[in-house]
């Protein structure tokens, strides 16, 4: 089986060309080749305005051809590095990494800039993210917005090193964007940045490291939609946090309450039926005031009712019980709620809403190899719209403390305090979470066996959560440190783990 890739016989002109002023490249094969994912892989820098024709696209052939649309830049050296685009007909033998390369003037470009790629707050860095150079003496805040770079380069698939190569010497601005759309223009709906505060002078052997992160914008609402009888979504970029909304109908206000619809940026507004027609959803959060008119369907088909749903069988000893409702929870009566072990004595525990989450959760101490019965008895729940649960009953069990494990993390380099200290799986789900104000060893007892990656936020604002960054302000995200490997924690095992976060 043909296992070699194929290989360039010559090109037109010829690769690392000088005084280049033709409009047609061709290079040449010693087989059949076809491009594949050329949009993606294909990397020209400095960008063109006008994408050039590449052939072949469909049929396989001997000669790749491309054919410039362009008026090209005086004195520039042009890059074109195809990736992992060139493959061969029969195999799928890729060519890696070709560059074709010329320059309008006298002499090819030969600085370049290294540095390393991550993702902000997650575990695994984004793959195909654009790094750009800017020319330090015309760029702007809003350049990045409406112009395209002098120079750029792709980390390409599961890399997370790059290297912008054939730079003229100069002072440059470093931003990096992934993007749904290869436009080279930072759109903050879609895109993730990453920027470099300072300039940078070409030529430099310093590696520079950018943090890629969505920039939390300035908090704006979209127009509402209905979407059930009694619930409305409310699409929104920016931070959510501290936003009020109100709704009313000719100047009387109506019982409403927002909660986020997880996963997306959009908030679920409730209130009761209204018949009108129209009524106003005002949406507020400091300076920020908006209005919304808006007409209520008379006919609607998906009514909403209140559905409690929560787990049965075993219980962690450090998990609460929670009951789940697809309607928000307005009152509860703890009175109608009881929890009942083995021996049929009632346990105390305490009642914790979670409005947000559209959740309550019941917290209380747990004995090893314990049953727990838990009954709701009709009215313990009840939703905004006045309705209330049927008789509700739950088991739960639990097993010996020696089918968990206990880790006790000793971290050393850290840079400042506080930090929060978060064990999570590969998934980023967070299994537990710890505030450290100061140094000590960081105990993580009774935890399910698996296996967990240790992940550290420097919290700078002390608000017990990790904070994202805000391009125009050249705020940068808050740090955050991922360990390397996972801890493999298992049943009946006390690990005791240094973890230097350097």
């Amino acid at each position: 089986m043909d296992t070699l890739p194929p290989v360039v016989l010559k090109s037109y002109p010829e690769n690392y060309s000088i005084n280049f002023d033709k409009d047609e490249i061709r290079i040449e094969f010693d087989e059949f080749v076809k491009l594949k994912n050329a949009n993606q892989n294909l990397i020209v820098s400095p960008p063109l305005k006008n994408n050039p024709e590449i052939l072949p696209m469909g049929s396989p052939k001997k000669v790749m051809t491309i054919k410039l649309k362009d008026t090209l830049r005086p004195n520039t050296t042009y890059s074109f590095n195809f990736g992992d685009a060139i493959t061969d007909n029969n195999e799928g033998n890729v060519l890696p990494q070709f560059k074709y390369i010329f320059s309008t003037g006298s002499y090819i470009d030969s600085l370049k800039l290294e540095g390393t790629i991550q993702s902000a707050h997650k575990l695994k860095t984004d793959n195909f993210v654009n790094i750009m150079l800017y020319d330090a003496a015309s760029f702007k805040d809003s350049t990045i917005y409406k112009e395209k770079p002098l120079y750029i380069t792709n980390t390409l698939d599961s890399l997370t090193t790059f290297s912008i190569e054939n730079i003229k010497a100069g002072t440059y601005y470093a931003v990096a964007l992934k993007q749904k759309t290869n436009n080279y223009m930072f759109n903050p709906d879609q895109d993730k940045i990453a920027f470099i505060q300072d300039t940078i002078v070409i030529p430099t052997d310093k590696k520079y490291n950018l943090v890629l992160f969505k920039s939390e914008e300035k908090f704006a609402a979209k127009r509402p939609a209905q979407i059930s009888e009694n619930k409305w979504y409310l699409p929104y970029k920016g931070n959510k946090d501290g936003v009020k909304v109100k709704v009313s109908k000719n100047d009387s206000l109506i019982q409403s309450i927002y909660t986020p619809l997880e996963g997306k940026d959009s908030l679920q507004v409730w209130f009761p039926k209204v018949i009108a027609n129209s009524i106003h959803i005002a949406v507020s959060k400091d300076d920020y005031l908006e209005t919304f008119t808006v007409r209520p369907r008379l006919k609607i088909k998906e009514i909403d009712t209140l559905n409690i749903t929560a787990k049965n069988n075993i219980i962690d000893f450090k998990e609460n019980f929670t009951l789940k409702s697809t309607t928000p929870i307005t009152a509860i009566n703890k009175s109608l709620i009881q929890i009942i072990n083995k021996d049929s004595l009632p346990v105390s525990f305490e009642v914790q809403e979670l409005l947000a989450e559209q959740k309550v959760a019941l917290v209380f101490d747990k004995n090893q190899e314990e049953l727990y019965s838990i009954q709701l008895l009709p009215q313990a729940l009840t939703d905004l719209f006045g309705k209330a649960n049927d008789t509700l009953k739950y088991a739960l069990k639990t097993t010996k403390h020696t089918d968990y494990g206990n880790l006790n993390l000793k971290l050393s380099s850290v840079k400042r305090y506080p930090i929060i200290v978060e064990l999570i799986d590969e998934q980023e789900k967070v299994h537990a979470t710890q505030l450290v104000k100061e140094p000590q060893v960081v105990p993580f007892d009774l935890l399910p066996p698996r296996k967990y990656y240790v992940r550290i936020i420097y919290d700078d604002n002390q608000n017990g959560k990790w904070d994202t960054g805000y391009y125009w302000d050249k705020r940068q995200p808050e740090e955050t440190f991922y360990s390397k490997e996972p801890i493999d924690v298992r049943a009946n095992w006390d690990i005791n783990q240094d973890l230097d976060l350097n």
